[in-house]
């Protein structure tokens, strides 16, 4: 990405694009009750919160009624159809890295012929988005949690925190490959996770291959545990990679949340915020996920940049856009074409 004399004034940024988090499915209800919703009138009561507090952009989870984390396409259903109703301006980003559990007749057979993390893109209604990593990779999220940050949660029970800290995201090429196929088939969009500079390039190649062709939407994920950690110089070398026509948001954990976020907001970036990544503010004092997201707000607006509302968030996002091929996915993301047959030396950026 390209930065300019005037590029840190407010007034030559985009609008602030807001992402809350409020289903933090590593937390079970016990010692989170208070920010964690079990019903579905609790999870849309929190989306609502989320967006009157300033966020456009809702990262879904859901719990069963018991409070465990749902892999039924029922209930997943089920809240997006209330959402749509509830907060209908916001875009709806489901969490990709869900292995669902097929219902009604012939469920044993579809869980044998199927990888059931693919069924995400049958769901109905189609959420706007879903998040997609693109290589296999360790995500342990306790790498970065001390003591003080976990006390009182489930994370405290030894059998919990061996479970995350060994947990590792499958992606195959070969999954890959058939998960963008069905997701751009359904017309979803890919909100790409990326936690090192790997995963960036493997999206290029996806997208120099034809695989994937649509707006570049990413996250960086500075959560340490396998990927990068919340360090300045990672920030930034990542977004001089970034082509400029690329949308960045980025993430981190725990109480770097806030610092990382303020760093997006400086360089016209976007944040995101919520109990799946941060239970705290200052001073070890619990913080929701409203509370967070009004935070941001005020914090943006003390910089004098505008809060997105959900329409203006879409048209940041692209999320209406649709590339022809490969040449015009490079062009439009800004990246330079692929190397014509007898041609040498440097390409040029379309």
């Amino acid at each position: 990405m390209y930065f300019q004399d005037d590029s840190l004034f407010p007034d030559c940024q985009e609008k602030l694009v807001i992402t809350a988090a409020p289903y933090g499915s590593e937390w079970e209800l016990e010692g989170v009750r208070d920010d964690l919703p079990m019903t579905i009138d609790e999870h849309v009561q929190a989306a609502v919160d989320c967006y009157e507090a300033g966020a456009s952009v809702l990262h879904i989870r859901v719990r069963e009624d018991d409070g465990t984390n749902s892999k039924r396409l029922s209930r997943f259903n089920e809240l997006l159809s209330r959402l749509r109703e509830a907060v209908p301006d916001m875009i709806l980003q489901v969490g990709g890295s869900i292995s669902f559990v097929p219902e009604g007749d012939g469920a044993d057979a579809k869980s044998l012929a199927d990888d059931p993390q693919h069924l995400i893109a049958t769901l109905d209604p189609k959420p706007d988005q879903v998040t997609v990593t693109v290589s296999t990779k360790q995500m342990n999220v306790t790498d970065m949690m001390s003591p003080e940050e976990i006390a009182g949660t489930s994370l405290e029970r030894p059998e919990v925190w061996e479970a995350y800290r060994e947990r590792v995201v499958a992606a195959g090429p070969r999954w890959v490959e058939e998960h963008l196929r069905r997701l751009q088939a359904a017309g979803i969009q890919p909100q790409f996770q990326v936690p090192g500079m790997q995963h960036l390039e493997k999206i290029e190649r996806l997208i120099r291959t034809g695989t994937y062709t649509g707006p570049l939407v990413l996250t960086w994920v500075g959560i340490g545990g396998g990927g990068e950690g919340p360090n300045p110089y990672n920030v930034m070398k990542f977004i001089q990679r970034v082509p400029d026509g690329a949308v960045i948001t980025l993430e981190s954990l725990m109480r770097s949340v806030l610092p990382i976020n303020n760093i997006a907001m400086t360089l016209g970036l976007h944040a995101r915020c919520g109990n799946e990544g941060n239970l705290w503010g200052h001073r070890g004092e619990r913080m929701t996920s409203a509370e967070q997201v009004r935070q941001l707000v005020r914090i943006a607006t003390e910089l004098g940049r505008e809060v997105a509302n959900g329409k203006e968030a879409r048209e940041i996002y692209k999320l209406d856009e649709r590339y022809a091929g490969v040449d015009e996915t490079l062009a439009r993301i800004g990246y330079s074409p692929n190397r014509r047959p007898g041609e040498f030396g440097f390409t040029q950026r379309a």
